[in-house]
C-alpha cells in the first residue's frame, strides 16, 4: 500500500466537494472563513478544486466535473492533501470517470497524497485501495474545520495534527467527553459550543477474545450497504460490481472491518437489512475482527449493540464497539489500509505503523 508523506507547515491543502456541493451556497459563507483560518493557523495553504464552489445544483448534475477535479488535484505535485467538503450519497456517480482513466491511476500512483474524509467518502476510500493508496477516514472541511464553536473539538483537532508528526504506533483512545450533533448551523450559533456529555461507557467488547491483527478496511455502513443494495439508486449495485469497490469474501480475507452509521441514525430495523447484505457477502466471516463506531448522539445505543451481538457475534470474532470515528463527535483519523491491532482483553486498539510517511 502507498502511504502518504507527512503535512508540513507551509504545505497546499486542497478542499473538494466528491458529494454534495454544500460548501459552494451562500448561506456557507461563514463556515468557509472558518475552514480557511482554521487551517492556514495549522500552517497551511488552502485552495480549492476547480469545481468545489459550484453549489448544489451543479454538482449534483455534472459527476464528471467531481471527478475531474480530483484528477486535477492529484496532478498537481504543489496539493499534498485532498480534504473532502462533506458527504452525502451520489459519490458512487464519479468512480466509472476515475478508475476507467489510466492517467488518473497513474498519478495516484507517482503523486501519493494525503485523502481525507468520511461518509459517502467511503465510495472514494474503497475505490483509493484498488489503486494501491493508503486512505484517511476522517476530517471533513465543514464538519469538523468549520465547527461553529469557539474551537475545533480538541480531541478531533489532535488527531488532525498527527499529520504532521506521526508516532512509530499510535493509540486509539476513546475521548473523555462526546458531543451531541447541532440542529443549527446559522452564523447566529458562531461561538456557541456544542452540548457535551461525558463519555461513561468507553469501548464495549461485544465478542471475541485475545488479540488480532489487520489492515483496515470499511466505511459507513449506509455507503457499503446501498452499494450491494441500491436501495436509493438503482444503478449503485451495477457501479459496485463492475469496479468491485465492495470487495467479495476473499478480498475481506485477514482484514479489521470498521463500520458505523451516519447522521440519518437509521432506525434498527433498516440496520438489520444493511447488516445483513455485508453478511450475505460473507464479509464477516472473512475478516479478523470488527471496530464499530459511536452512533451520532447514542441514538439506538442499546438497539444497534443487540444486533451487532446478534448478527456480527454469531462469528465468535472480535467486536469492540464505542469508538469515535465517522459521524460520532469528536472523531479519530482511520488508515484505510493501514496495520490495526485489536486486544481484546485491555480493550486496546492500536495503529501498528506510523500513519504516513
Amino acid at each position: 500500500m502507498n502511504k502518504p508523506n507527512r503535512l508540513e507547515k507551509g504545505d497546499k491543502i486542497a478542499i473538494i466537494s466528491l458529494s454534495r456541493g454544500l460548501l459552494g451556497e451562500s448561506f456557507m459563507a461563514h463556515q468557509r472563513t472558518l475552514i480557511e483560518e482554521r487551517l492556514q493557523s495549522l500552517g497551511l495553504e488552502v485552495v480549492y478544486t476547480p469545481n468545489a464552489l459550484k453549489g448544489l445544483e451543479f454538482l449534483e448534475k455534472n459527476p464528471d466535473q467531481k471527478a475531474a477535479d480530483l484528477k486535477w488535484a492529484f496532478a498537481d505535485p504543489e496539493i499534498k492533501m485532498v480534504l473532502c467538503a462533506i458527504g452525502g450519497e451520489d459519490t458512487f456517480r464519479t468512480v466509472p470517470y476515475l478508475m476507467k482513466d489510466p492517467e488518473f491511476a497513474q498519478l495516484v500512483r507517482d503523486n501519493p497524497k494525503i485523502f481525507i474524509g468520511y461518509s459517502d467518502t467511503t465510495t472514494n476510500h474503497l475505490m483509493f485501495q484498488k489503486l494501491g493508496l493508503m486512505t484517511y477516514y476522517g476530517h471533513a472541511a465543514i464538519v469538523d474545520f468549520g465547527e461553529l464553536g469557539p474551537d475545533m473539538l480538541p480531541y478531533s483537532q489532535g488527531w488532525f495534527e498527527k499529520l504532521f508528526a506521526p508516532e512509530p504506533m499510535t493509540a486509539i483512545e476513546s475521548s473523555p467527553i462526546w458531543y451531541e450533533e447541532r440542529t443549527n448551523f446559522g452564523p447566529e450559533e458562531f461561538g456557541k459550543p456544542r452540548i457535551s456529555h461525558e463519555e461513561t461507557r468507553g469501548y464495549e467488547l461485544l465478542s471475541g477474545s485475545g488479540i488480532v491483527e489487520g489492515e483496515l478496511l470499511g466505511g459507513c455502513l449506509e455507503s457499503l450497504g446501498e452499494a450491494l443494495l441500491g436501495d436509493r439508486y438503482r444503478e449503485q449495485p451495477a457501479v459496485n460490481e463492475a469496479f468491485e469497490l465492495v470487495p467479495l469474501k476473499e478480498g475481506w480475507r485477514g482484514k479489521i472491518l470498521f463500520l458505523e452509521t451516519s447522521e440519518e441514525q437509521p432506525k434498527p430495523e433498516r440496520l438489520r437489512q444493511l447488516l445483513e447484505a455485508l453478511e450475505a457477502r460473507g464479509i464477516f466471516e472473512a475478516v479478523n475482527g470488527v471496530l464499530i463506531g459511536k452512533p451520532q448522539d447514542e441514538t439506538y445505543y442499546g438497539e444497534y449493540k443487540a444486533l451487532y451481538q446478534e448478527i456480527i457475534g454469531k462469528s465468535e470474532k472480535p467486536v469492540l464497539y464505542n469508538l469515535n470515528f465517522g459521524h460520532a463527535h469528536p472523531k479519530c483519523i482511520l488508515p484505510v489500509g493501514g496495520k490495526i491491532s485489536i486486544d481484546c482483553d485491555k480493550l486496546t486498539v492500536t495503529i501498528k505503523e506510523g500513519l504516513v510517511n
